[in-house]
């Protein structure tokens, strides 16, 4: 996500089931298309990102009392 242009940025628009250009107001952003409600992503790629964000998460924890009281 290194738009560094505005004008080349998107987000995804629901209505038109694509990305698009939109302006954007104080609390969200506009479809210049359609008007309506943007977001940043699709449901699809929302639950890809969610999952490839999952996948470099650190596995693991705290260690439990038991190994902790032995170390």
């Amino acid at each position: 996500m290194d738009n560094l242009d505005y004008y080349s940025d998107h987000k995804y628009c629901p209505t038109c089931d694509k990305y698009v250009s939109y302006l954007m107001s104080i609390e969200q952003s506009f479809c210049t298309q359609c008007g309506s409600e943007v977001r940043l992503f699709s449901k699809d790629d929302w639950q890809e990102f969610n999952e490839s964000m999952a996948a470099k998460r650190p596995k693991g924890g705290r260690p439990r009392k038991s190994e902790r009281d032995s170390a």
